[in-house]
């Protein structure tokens, strides 16, 4: 009788992209054109605990070669129905309860100005730590969000780290906190029926936290919904093996499928360099309790199967539901970590059917 094998690396440690049965071909063939399907890419030999001028300027030079693989990339769309859909475009700064102020760039449909549409408030990847809210996988996003028929506004929150200084936790979480009560307070202004946070990875982080931000202060009821995608929010990626294989395995299965541990670990530091955020919800969602979600409002959560973060994507679905929210969660099979996102040339289907998911999600709410 054969015996049963674990998928990923928990059975092969030395399994890759390139050897895991289970990856997408059009995927990989993708990956492997840009060389981005090896273990080592994007990898340290650094340690949560260096100095944080040595992790800093590592995960400044990982920003640079992921804004520049984005920069490479074909972000066209094939069999996209919409793409000839009009939209306008505005700009406002407004004031956070810190004292920074936030940019908010706002898409809509060009042919419904003057309608009532519900609202997409979008946090972009990155850990909360990285990237532009400017490059072009993050605003070609949003404008496709427009082109089906929402209001789609990115915020342009602050960044952990920036080549200009550091801004941990929680500022790029009051920014979001800001965006969300000011478009509150300008619903008629901006013509919006309804807010729904959106966001993948790091904004699917800040998402959540938002969420539960608004419950603790006691504003949720201005928050219709929210769509995590790939949520980055256990902050537990330097924690003892044996504690990964027991509560989150797939940060064994996956690791170093695009993302790795000991990078997240990096990424984490600079969000909470101190580390006394290591189990607040605010700053990762994952350690939330069921009293700190019950009357949220409904969520959808959607995952990848060779992503190290699916674990932690699932568990908040199951203490969701646990808690009584209205909750929906789906994984995209034979992906990495925001594969069909910013690879949406190659996996069309696969973008499409994550935009169409959140239209539907939005719309049903």
């Amino acid at each position: 009788m054969a015996s049963l094998v674990a998928p990923g690396r928990l059975g092969h440690p030395q399994m890759s992209l390139a050897t895991d049965p289970r990856v997408h071909p059009k995927l990989l063939q993708a990956m492997k054109g840009f060389g981005i399907h090896t273990l080592s890419y994007l990898t340290s030999e650094l340690g949560p605990d260096a100095p944080l001028d040595a992790i800093s300027s590592f995960v400044l030079k990982n920003e640079e070669a992921i804004e520049s693989l984005y920069s490479r990339i074909d972000l066209s769309v094939p069999d996209d129905e919409t793409v000839s859909t009009q939209i306008t475009s505005s700009e406002v700064s407004i004031p956070t309860s810190d004292g920074n102020s936030t940019r908010l760039i706002i898409h809509r449909p060009s042919k419904s100005v003057d309608a009532l549409l519900p609202a997409v408030l979008y946090f972009h990847g990155g850990g909360m730590v990285i990237l532009s809210t400017n490059n072009r996988v993050h605003t070609t996003w949003a404008e496709s969000l427009a082109r089906t028929g929402l209001v789609a506004i990115i915020v342009d929150f602050r960044n952990a780290l920036t080549a200009t200084g550091a801004h941990p936790f929680p500022a790029g979480l009051n920014d979001c906190t800001a965006a969300v009560r000011w478009v509150d307070a300008h619903r008629e202004q901006l013509g919006i029926s309804k807010i729904v946070l959106q966001g993948e990875s790091g904004g699917g982080n800040l998402a959540l936290a938002t969420a539960l931000k608004a419950k603790k202060e006691g504003w949720l009821k201005t928050v219709n919904g929210v769509c995590a995608t790939v949520p980055y929010i256990s902050g537990a990626y330097g924690m003892p093996l044996e504690w990964r294989l027991r509560e989150l395995p797939s940060l064994i299965e996956c690791d170093g499928y695009l993302i790795s541990c000991a990078t997240s670990a990096l990424n984490a530091r600079m969000y909470d360099p101190t580390g006394k955020h290591a189990r607040n919800p605010l700053a990762w969602p994952y350690w939330a309790q069921e009293a700190d979600l019950q009357g949220l409002p409904p969520h959808l959560i959607i995952t990848s199967e060779l992503d190290p973060l699916k674990d932690e994507g699932h568990a908040y679905y199951r203490k969701l539901a646990d808690a009584g929210v209205k909750v929906v969660a789906r994984m995209n099979l034979g992906v990495i970590h925001e594969g069909e996102f910013f690879l949406r040339q190659a996996l069309s289907d696969l973008f499409l059917a994550n935009l169409w998911d959140i239209k539907t999600f939005v719309d049903r709410l």
